[in-house]
């Protein structure tokens, strides 16, 4: 059995037939993790009492338990902003260090009912604002195919946790890419669900109209396997949404029978900035995808080169506002000062890190008095556009493809004394973030940089509620 292979549907058929335990499951990635997890750093912590979630799923299946789900006995890894009660949950950040979670998030509840075990939390850019895992308060995460370099972010943690066989697979948070970067970034399959598609309820907020809890796994069927156990309404989110009734059924949008798939390429929106390797690899996908019968067509979408910086006005604004409540007052971390505001200031300013620190001004900026209307309407009328873009584009064909990311997994340190330049790093992603529709990642193969093999990713936009199209179109390239 090599965990670092091994798929979800893969380890439910062995543990069906009784050919491994979810003990032996958990030993493995626990072997993996001793070994690996010093020098890499996916995670913050590994739960003492992983293997004896593993014997309660053993002792469930032996029970007899025909109907027993897919997740079943599948240990994951969870990424360190989302609520597991009676666990810590930091959001890597020194301000949350010792806090621990007094109830489960509705994603965590969906899984413990699935029979799925918990192996640890995972680390993260702090409160997910990043896009390499160099931001967190307890040290920087490193990709698994190359040490020297990032796993991307925020969910890096999660996504090295999986590529390093530390787990089958694991949940991460998206706001502007933070599941699908890492997962290009480490040869994994994620998925940015439809907004509302999934739970926010027990995620620690970072951008409410963005944030979307996604799945990070080794294979499109595991990933549509997680996303059904976690997708639906939840009462305790009023953003969520029903995903399976009405017009969100597949057979609704698309006439799946005999129909060929129809990709739009935006080819205006890669003119610049591509590494090479990442526009050879995305132009042999799309030979391949031809020969399966794919038609392509090319894309106009206006306003989407107004997606990122429309991304970095609404973002550090909903920051600003979703961070207020730590104050060192009611839980965490706190700093003594000489007053009341004192205390306030002495505990955000060295309980948050530079990043943190650095949204949380923009933010508070492009909502003040003399800027509101300035930025941040302006913003919101940008996003409408872009949102109409896309509505027109889904008009015509079934899909978007475009690269995932800019380049392959960066070097550390490459960018993080330039935040322009990270930012960039997103320019492919934080489009479905602002317009609220479903975008999956998938591995597209492998390029070679001064003797590392680096993994790269292909993203697949669909209109709301299309996630079932997007992982068939998934099927095609990565099978």
């Amino acid at each position: 059995m090599d965990i670092k292979k091994l798929t979800i549907t893969e380890a439910a058929s062995l543990l069906s037939k009784g050919e491994v335990s979810s003990q032996d499951l958990v030993k493995a990635c626990i072997s993996e993790i001793e070994k690996k997890n010093k020098d890499i750093n996916a995670y913050l912590e590994v739960f003492d009492d992983a293997l004896a979630q593993a014997k309660m799923a053993d002792e469930t299946r032996k029970k007899g338990n025909n109907s027993a789900s897919t997740l079943l006995g599948i240990p994951l890894a969870i990424k360190d902003n989302i609520l597991i009660e009676g666990r810590k949950a930091s959001a890597a950040s020194k301000i949350l260090e010792n806090y621990v979670a007094t109830y489960d998030a509705t994603v965590i509840k969906k899984l413990k009912n699935s029979g799925a075990l918990f192996i640890g939390r995972t680390n993260m850019d702090e409160f997910a604002m990043g896009g390499s895992t160099e931001n967190s308060a307890y040290g920087i995460t490193k990709n698994p195919y190359d040490e020297t370099r990032v796993p991307g972010g925020s969910s890096g943690g999660s996504a090295a946790a999986v590529a390093m066989g530390g787990a089958l697979g694991a949940l991460g948070t998206d706001t502007g890419g933070s599941v699908r970067q890492p997962a290009s970034f480490c040869g994994l399959v994620g998925l940015k669900p439809t907004y509302g598609a999934i739970s926010r309820h027990g995620i620690m907020a970072m951008g409410s109209s963005l944030d979307q809890v996604g799945p990070m796994t080794k294979s499109v069927s595991d990933c549509e396997i997680i996303y059904d156990f976690i997708k639906g309404r939840d009462p305790l989110d009023s953003t969520s949404i029903e995903a399976d009734t009405g017009s969100t059924k597949v057979s609704d949008l698309f006439d799946t029978s005999n129909k060929k798939h129809t990709i739009g390429i935006p080819w205006h929106f890669m003119e610049k900035g591509l590494d090479e390797s990442v526009v050879n690899n995305f132009k042999e996908i799309i030979k391949k995808l031809e020969s399966e019968g794919v038609v392509f067509k090319e894309i106009t979408l206006p306003s989407i080169k107004y997606s990122l910086p429309t991304y970095y006005i609404l973002m550090p604004a909903e920051v600003s506002s979703n961070l207020n409540r730590y104050d060192g007052v009611r839980y965490g971390f706190h700093k003594d000062g000489l007053s009341g505001i004192d205390d306030y200031l002495e505990t955000r300013g060295e309980g948050f890190g530079a990043e943190v620190r650095r949204r949380i001004i923009l933010g508070t900026y492009v909502l003040s008095a003399g800027y509101y209307d300035a930025y941040y309407n302006k913003a919101i009328a940008v996003r409408e556009e872009i949102k109409s873009d896309f509505k027109q584009a889904f008009s015509e064909v079934d899909a978007i493809m475009t690269p995932t990311s800019p380049t392959p997994a960066f070097k550390i340190g490459e960018k993080s004394n330039d935040p322009l330049t990270m930012y960039l790093s997103d320019i492919f992603t934080t489009p479905a973030n602002v317009a609220g529709i479903p975008a999956l990642s998938v591995p597209s193969g492998f390029t070679e940089v001064n003797g590392s093999k680096l993994p790269l990713g292909i993203q697949v936009m669909g209109k709301n509620h299309s996630e079932k199209i997007l992982f068939e179109i998934g099927k095609k390239i990565f099978p």
